[in-house]
């Protein structure tokens, strides 16, 4: 009798690319071209600025009704003034309440959920701590992404074909997931070690998702977006410290030939849309992407130039790994008091495994 094997991302067995005919260069709009999404609903939260809004308008304007979810309801109205097919709702990502609530009318409204983009997040903040203690790259970057998806699993699962899109960063790079002290109680706090940490979460998350998913059609992708003009994301950052990197002149402008290897706001949004849209993922999961297209693995084949954004790719090993991603799902489900999506291999026979609490 012959045995089939699972295919699956752990430790990076799927993570190459798949000629997927875009590029860096390519927009949001391009990588959706042809595709219909009249009757699917998308949430995408953190979509009233930067990409998250880019990604809210060709969502739209290919026919999804999609829920902005967003921290400030009245800048959300501003932006969104005049698009079609859009909802805002409130919802601040750092705080469990607020996750709840939000998850909570959504659920209400009995529809199915087809795409769920995790975009919302934060860097180069100062040391803040959650309400919990937890560190506020961590509580925000990832754990609202696992506390929402959770809370939204009844609706994902009742699309029958449903994508989680979960923005990540090349900023991975900077830290692996610390688990003897996450949250920076016992060592020195560096706000670019605690952004990667967080970053590498959402790798482990997308992956262990997409494999405890998978069997209720839900799949799960990882998105770095690349280096982007005009986004509010190092709003809190030191001015200083943009010059020290060499991106900006004395008078705070990004230098000529710095803004031209950044990418433009529809570029940044293209690889999120891709990954909730595109039919060529239709039988993968679990993948790290980036420039429209699943990224290879950084085995230190890559030379990354700090001078460089386009080099700024690849994805490592450490953010795919098998032990490290059960370790966090577990250690998430104690964070966040969410028990959620039991190992696969018991929920084959316990539906309820399959419920957040």
């Amino acid at each position: 009798m012959r045995t089939t094997v699972e295919i699956n991302n752990y430790n990076g067995m799927l993570q190459r690319p798949i000629k997927s005919g875009f590029n860096a260069r390519s927009t949001a709009s391009e990588v959706i071209k042809g595709i219909d999404l009249s009757g699917k609903v998308a949430i995408v939260t953190g979509g009233n600025a930067g990409i998250g809004l880019e990604t809210t308008k060709v969502l739209a304007a290919a026919g999804a009704t999609v829920i902005v979810a967003a921290r400030d309801i009245a800048k959300a109205h501003r932006n969104l003034q005049g698009v079609a097919n859009v909802e805002i709702v409130s919802l601040d990502q750092i705080d469990p309440k607020s996750i709840d609530d939000f998850a909570e009318t959504f659920l209400e409204s009995a529809r199915p959920l087809h795409m769920l983009i995790n975009n919302a997040g934060i860097m180069w903040v100062p040391l803040r701590r959650d309400a919990r203690g937890i560190e506020s790259q961590l509580a925000t970057n990832y754990l609202g992404q696992f506390h929402l998806t959770a809370r939204l699993w009844p609706a994902l699962k009742k699309a029958n074909g449903a994508r989680v899109v979960n923005l990540s960063s090349f900023g991975h790079q900077m830290s692996p997931f610390i688990f003897e002290d996450p949250n920076f109680l016992h060592r020195d706090y560096e706000t670019l070690l605690g952004y990667g940490q967080s970053k590498t979460a959402t790798n482990l998350f997308s992956l262990e998702l997409d494999i405890r998913g998978k069997a209720f059609n839900v799949r799960t992708y990882s998105v770095h977006p690349g280096s982007i003009n005009g986004t509010e994301l190092g709003r809190e950052a030191p001015i200083e410290l943009f010059r020290k990197m060499g991106f900006i002149d004395a008078e705070g402008n990004v230098l000529p030939e710095v803004a031209a290897k950044l990418k433009t706001i529809s570029q940044g949004a293209a690889t999120s849309v891709w990954c909730a849209t595109s039919p060529m993922l239709d039988n993968i999961g679990g993948v790290y992407c980036e420039d429209g297209d699943v990224s290879e693995l950084d085995l230190g084949q890559i030379d990354h130039k700090y001078d460089d954004p386009s080099s700024s790719r690849g994805v490592q090993r450490y953010s795919l790994d098998e032990a490290n991603a059960k370790r966090l799902w577990d250690l998430s489900e104690q964070m966040t008091g969410i028990k959620f999506l039991c190992d696969a291999t018991v929920a084959q026979h316990s539906e309820s495994c399959f419920q957040s609490n």
